[in-house]
């Protein structure tokens, strides 16, 4: 059985890292420091991995570690970040259920931690609608999805399966033809017909529409009060055994964050969008990121029950050996954060660390 690869779950253009410490604001001046002089932080240049964007760029995470400076690097693929994260060129980060699952399983759980929750949904399978007009339709029909094993393929093949069709998960090929396609080319591919829809994340699904694809499904929907997991904040298991109060910091800054980003969703797509610019040089159109932005709900709640469905979903497909996910989760510090701020307490799904 294959083992599922390291892959991106959210856009994955190719494998290099940026180090963005231009945009993150430096540190106050005669501020005190925590017990590290910087935190070294990962994450998309996505809106999924928006909490991290907004967060560098408002200062929310600089003001909550006083004098130790953060330090952000953009990736764009999972194994990426999870090689930077074992290398030590990043002690945390922002990044997919994928990722998380077999960076974690391939090192005998001792090189990551899942300390929190940062986003829920945004993922949808969008389709021509001359040519598939209904779900029973998706039949014989060729979709995208952004890579072999990565979060929204499992997704899709798992749905397929639900449907009673046939499909071979390695080569995508059976009763709907699942086409690997990277997301930065699925709207080039859309347009030339080569696929009829995509079973992608945001905002590659609104970039669909916008060329004249329709939503046929949003996948929150088939998720226990509409929400899974597509951003986890994850840490090397030595930096938290280290620095536990600069991990308590970052995460004080996220639960911070996403508030602002709830509280003022106008304000905060703005901010998204200006941090996306400065990265990729271009902004995302109003068109694109206003449905991408609503499809999205940032919260702090890792949605630990749904890693482990996801990885029974890539189990059922074929493209993963039953894994041993007890120990994945360190809520613990969490926790202390959100009980600091009024806040309800996180589950771990019976995934702590042991």
């Amino acid at each position: 059985m294959a083992t599922l690869p390291l892959l991106l779950t959210a856009c994955g253009y190719g494998s290099a890292s940026t180090d963005d410490g231009k945009q993150a604001p430096a540190a106050a001046a005669g501020a005190k420091k925590l017990s590290a002089d910087e935190v070294k932080i990962g994450y998309f240049p996505n809106l999924t991995h928006a909490t991290a964007l907004v967060g560098v760029q408002e200062g929310l995470f600089q003001k909550e570690l006083g004098g130790t400076t953060i330090k952000p690097s953009t990736f764009n693929a999972g194994p990426s970040e999870i090689e930077a994260l074992n290398a030590g060129s990043i002690d945390i980060g922002w990044i997919g259920p994928s990722p998380s699952i077999n960076g974690y399983t391939k090192s005998g759980g001792k090189n990551l931690r899942i300390i929190g929750g940062s986003a829920s949904g945004g993922v949808k399978l969008v389709v021509n609608p001359k040519k598939i007009k209904s779900l029973g339709d998706v039949k014989g029909k060729k979709i995208a999805t952004p890579q072999l094993g990565n979060t929204q393929d499992v997704a899709f093949l798992n749905w397929i399966a639900d449907q009673g069709w046939k499909v071979d998960a390695e080569s995508g090929k059976g009763d709907v033809s699942v086409v690997r396609t990277d997301n930065k080319i699925t709207p080039d591919a859309y347009k030339s017909g080569s696929i009829d829809g995509a079973w992608v994340p945001e905002p590659t699904a609104s970039k669909l529409v916008a060329e004249g694809a329709k939503v046929l499904l949003d996948e929150s929907t088939l998720w226990p009060d509409n929400k899974f997991v597509i951003t986890n904040i994850i840490v090397s298991q030595k930096f938290l055994k280290e620095h536990p109060d600069v991990v308590e910091a970052v995460l004080r800054g996220s639960v911070k964050t996403n508030a602002w980003i709830n509280a003022n969703p106008e304000k905060a797509k703005a901010s998204a969008n200006s941090a996306l610019e400065k990265l990729s040089g271009k902004a995302l159109p109003a068109d694109v990121i206003d449905p991408a932005w609503k499809s999205v709900t940032f919260l702090d709640d890792p949605l630990a029950s749904t890693l482990n469905s996801e990885a029974e979903h890539a189990v059922k497909a074929g493209l993963l050996d039953k894994p041993d996910l007890k120990g994945i989760y360190d809520l613990a510090p969490l926790n202390k954060v959100l009980k600091a701020e009024g806040k309800t307490a996180v589950d771990d799904a019976g995934l702590g660390a042991k």
